[in-house]
């Protein structure tokens, strides 16, 4: 990734979209692998939200509530 945010620094403007995009996907991968670890350890989405910084409404909108949980629907 470190490579990515230095194309994105460093390219040229179509290069540097690019690499953003790029980095942007692995970002989200990322995240969703956090939040689901978080969940399955019994994390509350108070403070999963509270840790990325939005609410915990725009949580359940993005990684759907409960279908993050083994098992869940």
């Amino acid at each position: 990734m470190v490579a990515l945010a230095a194309r994105a620094d460093d390219g040229g403007p179509l290069e540097a979209l690019r690499a953003l995009a790029e980095l942007r996907r692995r970002l989200d991968r990322l995240e969703a692998v956090a939040v689901r670890r978080a969940r399955v350890r019994g994390v509350m989405w108070i403070h999963i939200a509270a840790a990325l910084g939005v609410s915990k409404q725009a949580v359940h909108k993005k990684y759907g509530g409960r279908r993050l949980l083994p098992g869940g629907g």
